[in-house]
């Protein structure tokens, strides 16, 4: 895709150094009018006995055909990673990277794969090999570090100050363990600081990216929506305390002057603050119309179309009436990823009850409205109350599948907090719902996972509508790939509800 100012971005595809992978991440990539392929070996002592039992004259030769290979498929951008290279000898790197720039390696990217180095050993790396590695003038050194000890980000602008041109960053930092660097945090860091702090290294000493940071937000909202994995409060930059601010002293600043507690603004990164802390000057409550709520959603960088602004209204009106105090921020963005998989809505929760305590059996009723307009209720025991539910959910639908995780937030505080649950289910191998694929790394078969969130000021419900955005996904990628069009509704023996109008029920 070319895009309107003209800028086209590199699509690469990752792969070992092995021909079998680079093969493959070349079929996935040679259709991009940038294509790259990125081959990785590692090069520490440590890693060359313990992990791949080689002597660094094997591991020479494995990266340098690797890199031929790549080449030798028509692909002329190639990326070279010797992993670990934060614990590798300065000599060996030297030597394993000059052979892959003259076997036609174009970028050179050096990882701190454990997070070990401080940043200014990193830095001094990425100088010495810049000096040191015959080619190095031809081609583009990249860094990739991870946050071990919290160093990332500082370990990756270090390595631009000293001549490193492509930093590998994550959205919200995620990644292997700790993470990697944090894209909004090196982002950030040189908007602000990039033509002044840089001076000393090639060329200019001034330093830029071509991201409009005004998406930051929303594309942190929704790295966080799509993974389950929700920044902590006081992230750098995207956490939800970043622009807050409680201490008094600290207040008086703000109201007198912003910049005396703020580098930069809020609505610089897309988050829009608004007039108050309400962010548009209102409460949101039962009130609201529907023009406040999608005014608000705007502002918070949620781009919704009529559908889902509706929706999202119907499940805030329900939420808002139970609510005291009106939702803030927090309780919307949780309302849109409740509503996300709407659009494919195959089964509604339309009532619930469930009974438990110290003494008898957890019992839950549920009631659900499937694809053909019917309510079918279903009554069942269970290990607790969400374990019943989920049994019930089950024999209505008629689905065989276990339940590999489950996780609850409170999207808020006090006893009014709205819950957010987010499952993933697998379907049973071989079961009515086998969702076999081919795993691309393995080449085995495994079974598709699904995830579904739902949010509700009853953790019971909110679980439950987890579990059933769950299942929807289940059910709609099973019908989408169904040659006959058989019904896959699995209404079982449940008993239809004639004549019954819905009824959400409680279940603290």
């Amino acid at each position: 895709e070319v895009f309107e100012d003209g800028y086209v971005p590199v699509i690469a595809g990752l792969s070992r150094a092995n021909e079998k992978d680079i093969a493959r991440a070349w079929d996935a990539v040679k259709g991009a009018i940038r294509p790259r392929i990125h081959t990785f070996i590692a090069t520490s002592e440590i890693h060359m006995r313990s992990k791949l039992n080689k002597t660094p004259d094997e591991v020479v030769a494995i990266a340098v055909n690797a890199v031929k290979y790549a080449k030798s498929l028509g692909c002329d951008d190639i990326e070279f990673s010797p992993e670990d290279a934060g614990r590798s000898d300065p000599e060996f790197l030297y030597r394993i990277l000059a052979e892959t720039i003259d076997a036609g390696a174009t970028t050179l990217n050096i990882p701190d794969t454990t997070g070990w180095n401080m940043p200014w050993e990193f830095g001094e790396l990425i100088k010495k090999l810049r000096e040191n590695v015959r080619g190095a003038e031809n081609v583009i050194f990249s860094t990739h570090c991870q946050n071990d000890l919290g160093l990332a980000t500082a370990n990756s602008l270090s390595g631009a100050l000293n001549g490193a041109r492509q930093l590998e960053c994550t959205i919200n930092g995620i990644g292997e363990r700790a993470g990697n660097a944090s894209l909004e945090e090196i982002v950030m860091a040189l908007a602000l600081k990039g033509d002044e702090q840089f001076v000393g290294g090639p060329g200019t000493g001034k330093l830029f990216t071509a991201i409009n940071p005004v998406y930051i937000t929303p594309t942190s909202k929704m790295v966080a929506e799509y993974t389950g994995m929700k920044c902590q409060p006081h992230k750098a930059i995207v956490g939800a305390n970043a622009f807050q601010h409680e201490s008094g002293i600290h207040q008086d600043g703000m109201i007198k002057d912003k910049s005396t507690y703020e580098i930069m603004t809020p609505e610089s990164i897309g988050l829009m603050r608004g007039e108050s802390q309400s962010g548009a000057g209102i409460v949101l409550g039962k009130h609201s119309g529907r023009n406040a709520v999608g005014t608000r959603l705007r502002e918070l960088g949620y781009d919704l179309d009529l559908d889902k602004l509706n929706a999202v209204f119907a499940r805030f009106k329900e939420v808002a009436e139970k609510k005291k105090g009106g939702l803030d921020d927090d309780d919307l963005e949780s309302l849109v990823s409740d509503q996300s998989g709407s659009m494919n809505e195959l089964w509604k929760v339309t009532g619930l009850q469930a009974t438990t305590g110290l003494s008898g059996i957890p019992t839950a009723t549920v009631k659900l409205m499937g694809p053909d307009g019917v309510e079918r209720y279903v009554s069942s025991t269970g290990t607790g109350p969400v374990d019943a539910v989920y049994k019930a959910i089950d024999q209505i639908i008629g689905v065989e599948v276990t339940l590999e995780s489950y996780a609850m937030n409170s999207v808020n505080e006090g006893i009014e907090a709205l819950a957010s649950t987010r499952v993933v289910v697998v379907p049973t191998m071989d079961g009515p719902n086998d969702s076999a694929v081919m795993d691309a790394q393995t080449s085995q078969l495994r079974e598709k996972k699904f995830s579904g969130s739902g949010s509700d000021t009853d953790i019971i419900t909110s679980s439950a509508r987890a579990y059933v955005s769950a299942l929807n996904k289940l059910l709609t990628w099973k019908m989408r790939r169904m040659a006959n069009g058989a019904d896959q509704t699995g209404a079982k023996d449940a008993v239809a509800v004639d004549g019954e109008a819905p009824l959400v029920v409680g279940a603290n």
